[in-house]
């Protein structure tokens, strides 16, 4: 059964299969999120799933099973 995720801002869609790793779900969506150690040690890659209470770091989370999952990718302000 595939998900439905949404990164935000780009508001680029995309389906993935809950339990793939986020992150590389992400770059097959062509949505760009930083990351570092890959091991979840430097919190580069930080993003917030809406409705959970607090971020989580992308490099170690799997797309959960929800139904559609909305990723808020953290923007630096230039």
């Amino acid at each position: 059964m595939s998900v439905t995720v949404l990164f935000m801002p780009e508001r680029v869609t995309t389906t993935a299969q809950p339990g793939e790793p986020l992150l590389n779900v992400a770059e097959r969506a062509g949505v760009a999120i930083p990351s570092g150690c890959l091991k979840g040690a430097c919190f580069v890659c930080r993003v917030a799933i809406e409705g959970k209470d607090n971020p989580i770091r992308a490099c170690i989370t799997t797309v959960p099973s929800d139904e559609l999952s909305i990723v808020h990718r953290y923007v630096m302000p230039s």
